[in-house]
């Protein structure tokens, strides 16, 4: 069975009046656990319910075989997965086949004004746990506040990210903020978006946080986290790290940092033994 899930049919209608660039991907992640007590897990790994993207299938399994709850948050963007777990092994595995419609990128887009902001918009705009935009003012007031408002703003914040912040595994912790990263100039991902958003908050741009699943052609698979501004009257997806195409990724969260959209939540005392969020693309014939 195929279904399509959006979460604003307007904004729906809008985007697939644009040209989009469809691709479709096969998912296998696979999470191992050695669990030392009970625990309570919350896992984040289906893909969302996103206008950009259409799920063909998907399914959950757990081992030992566990009775598990899944509900969603944020009128499915946040889609999570609940369960109690003995002591012992677990293993959890989320397989899904999922097209993605991402629209082509409108680099022509302008900032708006805050007056001119949806409200629901305007959340985003506020400092959080990992992007400090409130401290972090006078760094991007000077380095950024002349240059042309919109889409090349946005832009300009990423490639300063990229040439100014060197990609170093293991250079962060799930403590490091925006701020830290500006102090230290080495992240991953998160840290790489954490930093966007703050910078685009400084300047009274709505930023937000997403991960998901992108496929690295040249590193080994991993989640991976990327940010998404408000301009005009859509939501654009961009990435500082350029370790894959922006159209080749699949939405799991959406939050206003990584806090609000972890891949497992854990309350007890486990130790992750291994992880393999693989996506593949599967290749789609020509039409003559």
């Amino acid at each position: 069975m195929k279904w399509s899930i959006f979460y604003d049919e307007e904004k729906f209608i809008f985007f697939h009046e644009l040209k989009t660039m469809s691709h479709i991907f096969k998912i296998d992640c696979q999470l191992n656990y050695r669990v030392k007590k009970t625990t309570e897990f919350m896992f984040q790994l289906e893909a969302s319910e996103h206008a950009w993207q259409t799920l063909t299938s998907e399914s959950f399994h757990v081992k030992p075989d566990l009775p598990y709850e899944q509900y969603q948050r944020d009128n499915g963007l946040n889609r999570l997965i609940r369960l109690s777990v003995p002591e012992g092994d677990l293993t959890v595995r989320y397989c899904a086949e999922v097209e993605t419609q991402i629209p082509e990128r409108n680099t022509n887009l302008q900032e708006s004004e805050i007056k001119d902001l949806p409200s629901d918009t305007l959340f985003f705009l506020a400092p959080s746990r990992f992007c400090e935009s409130d401290l972090i003012g006078t760094m991007v007031n000077h380095t950024f506040a002349d240059l042309p408002k919109g889409y090349a703003r946005v832009q300009a914040i990423c490639d300063w990210i990229y040439d100014n912040i060197v990609y170093e595994s293991g250079s962060s912790d799930s403590t490091t903020t925006a701020r830290d990263i500006l102090v230290n100039r080495a992240g991953v991902c998160r840290d790489f978006a954490h930093l966007g958003i703050a910078i685009c908050r400084a300047l009274n741009i709505p930023a937000r946080f997403v991960f998901g699943y992108m496929p690295f052609y040249e590193a080994n698979p991993d989640f991976h986290a990327i940010f998404e501004v408000y301009l005009e009257n859509q939501w654009v997806l961009f990435d500082a790290t350029r370790m894959g195409p922006i159209d080749q990724f699949v939405r799991i969260g959406t939050g206003l940092d990584a806090k609000d959209v972890p891949f497992a939540t854990v309350y007890g005392e486990i130790e992750l033994i291994s992880m393999s969020p693989v996506i593949k693309r599967v290749p789609q014939k020509s039409v003559a």
